[in-house]
């Protein structure tokens, strides 16, 4: 009997402290959270596949870890657009009308006038459009070199009775 009551002693001495570390370990591994990803923000892909689009994309993302925000935007090529309607009516014949959509660059339009070949003014050429630009200079491009020095050049009041 006494052996009986040795060993069940000594059984009690091995098995309680291994079941306290027992319920160590599940009270650590029950508080892991597992499965939440952190948040991101994405910023949109803006694919042009097309070579012959006047249109350029850009796109950005910011991240907190609060709060986070994506955009995207297209930008439009104004000058890529008049290239392309110029060349469009061009190859309809209607030269003197590709020719009118390009002098709306103030560019060309200096370019033209430098060379003495002046842009055509409501459906006037050479000589007698040139002296149409003259009489009206609000019709000129804004950023024309050409029109501030005429500008420059003129008192104010005699462009007020030209205009």
């Amino acid at each position: 009997m006494k052996i009986k009551i040795l060993f069940f002693i000594m059984s009690l001495i091995i098995l309680i402290p291994s079941i306290s570390f027992a319920a160590d370990s599940n009270t650590v591994s029950s508080t892991v959270v597992t499965g939440n990803p952190p948040p991101t923000a994405s910023a949109p892909s803006i694919v042009i596949n097309n070579s012959d689009v006047c249109k350029s994309a850009a796109s950005a993302a910011i991240q907190t870890q609060i709060f986070g925000f994506a955009s995207g935007i297209t930008v439009t090529d104004e000058n890529c657009e008049r290239i392309k309607l110029a060349r469009g009516l061009y190859g309809m014949g209607m030269k003197v009308a590709a020719v009118s959509m390009l002098c709306q660059d103030a560019r060309v339009f200096d370019a033209m006038m430098m060379a003495g070949t002046p842009c055509p003014y409501r459906g006037k050429i050479g000589r007698d459009a040139h002296e149409a630009w003259e009489n009206n200079l609000d019709d000129v491009p804004e950023n024309s070199i050409m029109l501030k020095k005429k500008l420059t050049a003129m008192e104010p009041e005699e462009y007020n009775e030209n205009n």
